[in-house]
């Protein structure tokens, strides 16, 4: 199933029942939520859109592999439940296919990342070293199906009018399962969006952005000025908003944002706006 919402000057929201990401990307098996397209153009790259939850066990991060859809139409919005199936784990393989199997380096490694997120200061070298030795050991990005950790409920609430995309977080009984925090991404191309703005006079392009900060500012956004378009979000109860833009190689290319927040016995929500940008 494949479902698609016109919004206007030529823009579309589109989200499939299957992995659609580019086959050139480590990522392309992940289950992607809505993308946006311009003129028929995915927008997202290597970003896997908006509305996508990842779970996190501690430093384990665990990935959506597969969603189940189904629509209505309310009024004039259309509404899309998306159940997804988070199944997919990180892994590293060789050119000969062979990677890292011990449970112990890969626990090190989502160390490391986690240091990577909560330490600025230390990204620069953390980076430069993970692809020193990714280089010297001839280790690509793979993606492995392990036990499914949840089946998680995401309700989109379209304005094709408007532009904007109501987006609710179903997060009962996660914490029960061991997950400790949920990070809701909404990521499009880095190679269009590559300007960021916010509410607070911040205007960042390219490496300036950075790879993953705490937005300070009330709303922000993030434009591209080939398609001639931005998405913006607000700060949101309950979670930590923050920004983020990686483009390496043919390994990374996003850019947008990320709701981080711990697991509850209810709905986590926000909005998504689309805009024309000058």
């Amino acid at each position: 199933m494949e479902l698609n919402v016109p919004l206007r000057g030529g823009l579309a929201l589109v989200i499939a029942d299957r992995p659609t990401g580019a086959d050139a990307y480590p990522t392309a098996c992940l289950q992607r939520g809505l993308v946006l397209f311009h003129e028929g153009r995915d927008l997202a790259e290597e970003g896997v859109g908006f509305g996508v939850p990842i779970l996190k066990r501690g430093a384990l991060t665990v990935f959506p592999g597969a969603v189940q859809l189904a629509e209505r139409q309310d009024g004039p919005q259309r509404v899309i439940s998306a159940t997804f199936r988070m199944n997919l784990v990180e892994r590293l393989a060789g050119t000969q296919g062979r990677g890292p199997t011990s449970g112990s380096f890969y626990a090190f490694r989502d160390l490391l990342a986690a240091l990577h997120r909560r330490l600025p200061p230390l990204r620069g070298l953390l980076t430069a070293a993970s692809g020193a030795v990714r280089r010297r050991c001839g280790w690509v990005t793979t993606f492995e199906e392990t036990d499914t950790c949840a089946m998680l409920a995401v309700t989109y609430t379209i304005d094709g009018d408007r532009g904007r995309i109501g987006i609710a977080v179903d997060t009962t009984g996660l914490a029960e399962r061991g997950v400790t925090e949920v990070v809701v991404m909404n990521e499009l191309g880095a190679r269009d969006f590559d300007l960021y703005l916010d509410s607070g006079g911040a205007r960042l392009r390219g490496r300036e952005i950075g790879t993953w900060h705490a937005v300070p500012a009330a709303r922000a956004a993030f434009a591209s000025a080939g398609a001639r378009v931005a998405f913006s979000l607000r700060q949101a109860h309950g979670a930590k908003l923050y920004r983020g833009r990686e483009l390496v190689g043919a390994r990374l290319a996003w850019s947008g944002f990320g709701y981080s927040l711990r697991p509850s016995r209810g709905r986590f929500t926000y909005d998504v706006d689309i805009v024309r940008a000058p």
